[in-house]
């Protein structure tokens, strides 16, 4: 009988950990799926609301903006509700949003519609190493890896299917950006309905929730994920004016997807050999060293030079992000993972905005384009000093948790 019984504690076991990570993979694609919308039909928008393009680049900034100055108040809103719950209450705020975006009659309304949509994805994000933490806490790292494979497949899929599949189901950019919040709020339902029993609605309800600024290790490790976020945006924005001032506008659509599917089989990668790599130095000086090959390859190569490398700036980023997500659920108790959460994302997020302006500012200052590319070389090299000093540090750091059962393990 007793060995009946544990065969069903196993079968059970191993049943909710199956749902919980299918969970955080639907929850990871919900990061993502209103935010990468807008690229494929903004022609569309451009044409129907009458935008310049100063203002297609205003529009594309607010999302990065909001997730950098709304991981604080997602803290906030986990102190108070759980992290669960903050996590519904993102995917029905970005739901709302998208399909708010959808009826935008003005460039304003389409504007606050945006920040609405990015506002519900800045409370998800600190939520998500949370329920990692409560949901796998001997497989942080490749349930970290599986959210992460949902957020870059929540980056491809509307890319890929808006104007093959749903434009022509739908027949307007309107009812495009309903279908994705419609998406949004079909995963909170899912996660309403299914989420593990012992954790819901929320693993736990911390009391703190302002980061501690004064630990210079959050410092560190945000300033590496600001290092890794500015290169993968900044390369993002710049290529295709970068490609159309040499003359080679031609490659511009193959570059910008090798940069974006360049990302998937990093996320795989680390779910299969991803064990304890996020706090060695090694992966992240190798990725370091990767992207500054990588953007000499884009500013000097020929065409298949600069589709490798937009490739391999996108599976480096992937690598470094993964890892850097992984870390908080390991460094901090299960009540203050959303403050060092926050923290790195509200570090990292404004480095993701302030690096492109420098970029823009670099190119106009010395007319030439690939001057663009000069603060992205920096980020580069300073992933790999700021690696070099602070990853020794997170053995010692990790080691209580990783001693109490709280692992990286697959």
């Amino acid at each position: 009988m007793s060995n009946s019984g544990s065969a069903v504690q196993q079968t059970g076991a191993a049943s909710n950990i199956f749902v919980a990570l299918a969970l955080l993979w639907l929850a990871g694609a919900g990061l993502r799926l209103t935010i990468l919308a807008p690229p494929p039909v903004i022609s569309f928008i451009h044409d129907d609301l009458g935008l310049s393009e100063t203002q297609i680049g205003l529009l594309s900034g607010i999302p990065a903006a909001l997730f950098a100055c709304a991981a604080v108040p997602g803290s906030l809103l986990i102190a108070r509700f759980g992290a669960f719950s903050t996590l519904i209450i993102g995917l029905l705020v970005t739901a709302a949003g998208s399909i708010l975006r959808g009826a935008a009659p003005t460039a304003s309304w389409l504007y606050a519609a945006t920040a609405v949509t990015g506002l519900g994805v800045a409370f998800m994000q600190p939520a998500m190493p949370s329920l990692v933490r409560a949901w796998a806490p001997k497989r942080i790292a490749f349930a970290t890896a599986v959210y992460i494979n949902g957020l870059l497949m929540g980056e491809v899929l509307p890319v890929a299917l808006t104007l093959s599949v749903v434009l022509p189901l739908v027949g307007s950019w309107r009812l495009d950006f309903a279908v994705w919040g419609a998406a949004c709020a079909i995963i909170a339902a899912l996660m309403f309905v299914f989420a593990p029993s012992s954790d819901a609605p929320a693993p736990s309800t911390p009391r703190k929730w302002w980061p501690d600024w004064r630990n210079t290790l959050v410092w560190r490790l945000g300033l590496m994920m600001g290092c890794i976020n500015a290169t993968y945006f900044s390369t993002n924005f710049f290529i295709p004016r970068f490609l159309h001032a040499i003359g080679h506008e031609s490659v511009t659509g193959l570059a910008l997807t090798a940069l974006n599917l360049g990302q998937i089989p990093a996320s795989i990668l680390l779910l299969m050999f991803g064990r304890g790599l996020e706090r060695r130095t090694w992966p992240y000086v190798g990725c370091g060293l990767l992207c500054l090959l990588a953007v000499f390859s884009i500013v000097l190569g020929n065409d298949l030079m600069v589709v490798s490398g937009a490739a391999a700036v996108g599976f480096a980023s992937a690598i470094v992000l993964i890892m850097m997500l992984a870390l908080p659920p390991q460094l901090a108790a299960s009540d203050d993972v959303h403050r060092t959460t926050s923290a790195m994302l509200t570090i990292g997020y404004s480095c993701a905005v302030i690096i492109p302006v420098v970029s823009g500012l670099a190119w106009d200052i010395a007319g030439r384009p690939a001057m663009a590319f000069a603060p992205i070389i920096l980020c580069a090299l300073s992933l790999i000093v700021i690696a070099a000093t602070t990853c020794p540090r997170l053995a010692a750091a990790t080691a209580p948790l990783v001693g109490a059962g709280l692992s990286s393990h697959p």
